[in-house]
């Protein structure tokens, strides 16, 4: 594609970008809407909402996955490399630095402090988005009570019969499949993104509505294959090594199997892989405790990038805990971990991009699979939902038994206060609160 932004200019975008990601995946959208269609003027309304809506069908992050497509689209395939890379290397770098202070300074009573007001936030943030994605997928219960039965079920399933979350995921999609074929009403959905189409002058854009798809982007199998082949030396090279240094067994080659399986089920944001990703991290190989959990999901609200990053979090402490290289390398083992998991649970993501875009350059507005998708999404609130009961019960009752935590609860309705009726910044929310259980432990 001949254009006047080159591959340079973009770096420095792009870079710029994975240090002011904040405000989750909303937030991030809204950035890059911001700097690329309204400011820059490198991509058009039509053009980023079409290439949005494709992301919103995958699986991972949709911020992420829309930098690597945009980027892909701009300046070929390492242009796409190269944003989805810069969008959560700089998470990562941050995440190992504090991770590392965590674990080794975390028991300090001015640390816990901060900790003991950030959880209760959290916890507000994970009501927040039940009632963001709920409110926007749900609607009035007389209209799609299939969509709420479907989000009601999949709370009940996950917080009470405690059904792994990718059967709730495929359950979902087969409810999904067939009402969007005997009762397509139910499973319509909104507008979504593409209602908020605005006109923005009449000066062109680099990639307009009309600019043709440039030759790179344009489907071949062979592309396509090589693209596929490329992926799966990718995954099966780093695989082969894990299992050469320490069996199937070992921490960091389970570490890669379960991410990459985790890495296939995120529909609908990091909030609802969470309670997957807590299933397997700390029920079934105890990689890090309940408390742990929180508090990483705490961390990864206040660095930038995809707040699936919480993952490196994971890997770390997992890390640093099962001592993959010895006692002697707990640092060094720990950060390795944190970067197999954020290399096992990305991959896919660039994968779907560079394989996927030609196909969804060639529809431009002919996407497919709306009902499973509108389906999932509803499970999501649900599974999202049993997240928030299980951050709101460890927090008012941290020891099983033992009394309720009143000041918790405090600071978890003042989040959550702040955050649906007043709309305060995520980040201020959570600065807030950390004050607050600062000044609170120190009081006694």
């Amino acid at each position: 594609m001949t254009h006047g932004v080159t591959f340079a200019e973009a770096f420095r975008f792009w870079l710029k970008l994975g240090f002011i990601s904040f405000g989750g995946p909303a937030g991030q959208i809204a950035v890059m809407h911001r700097e690329l269609v309204e400011g820059r003027r490198w991509i058009s309304e039509k053009r980023f909402l079409h290439a949005l809506n494709y992301c919103m069908l995958l699986p991972g992050p949709e911020a992420q996955q829309l930098a690597t497509y945009i980027g892909w689209l701009m300046h070929r395939t390492w242009g796409g490399i190269v944003a989805g890379a810069l969008f959560v290397l700089p998470s990562l770098f941050i995440l190992i630095a504090l991770s590392w202070i965590y674990v080794a300074y975390g028991h300090v009573s001015w640390i816990a402090g901060l900790f003991y007001g950030i959880k209760p936030a959290v916890a507000a943030i994970v009501l927040q988005a039940v009632w963001r994605i709920g409110s926007r997928t749900l609607k009035d219960p007389r209209r799609v009570p299939l969509l709420w039965a479907i989000a009601v079920l999949s709370f009940v399933a996950i917080a009470a019969l405690h059904v792994p979350f990718p059967w709730v995921v495929l359950s979902a999609a087969i409810a999904g499949a067939l009402g969007g074929k005997y009762l397509p009403a139910q499973f319509a959905g909104g507008a979504g993104h593409a209602a908020k189409a605005q006109a923005h002058g009449s000066e062109r854009y680099v990639i307009d509505d009309d600019t043709p798809t440039p030759p790179h982007a344009l489907f071949q199998r062979s592309r396509l294959a090589l693209v596929v082949a490329a992926g799966a030396v990718l995954w099966l090279v780093p695989m082969a090594a894990l299992l050469a240094s320490s069996g199937w067994d070992g921490t960091l080659a389970q570490m890669g199997w379960f991410f990459t399986k985790a890495a296939l089920l995120t529909f609908g944001g990091a909030y609802a892989v969470l309670p997957y990703v807590y299933q397997g991290a700390v029920e079934q190989f105890q990689w890090l405790t309940a408390a742990q959990m929180i508090d990483g999901l705490a961390l990864g609200e206040t660095t930038p990038g995809p707040l699936i990053m919480v993952v490196a979090f994971v890997g770390f402490v997992g890390g640093w805990t099962k001592q993959v290289l010895g006692p002697d390398l707990l640092f060094t083992g720990a950060a390795l971990a944190a970067t197999v998991v954020t290399w096992f649970t990305f991959l896919p993501s660039f994968l779907f991009i560079l394989a996927g875009g030609p196909l969804v350059e060639a529809t431009h507005g002919n996407m497919k699979f709306t009902a499973p998708l509108t389906a999932i999404t509803a499970a999501v609130v649900g599974v999202i939902a049993s997240l928030a009961l299980f951050f709101l019960a460890h927090i008012a009752q941290p020891v099983a038994g033992g009394p309720v935590d009143w000041r918790a609860l405090v600071i978890a309705t003042a989040a959550a206060v702040a955050l649906l009726r007043y709309k305060v910044g995520v980040i201020s929310v959570i600065a807030t609160c950390a004050l607050a259980g600062l000044v609170l432990s120190s009081v006694g």
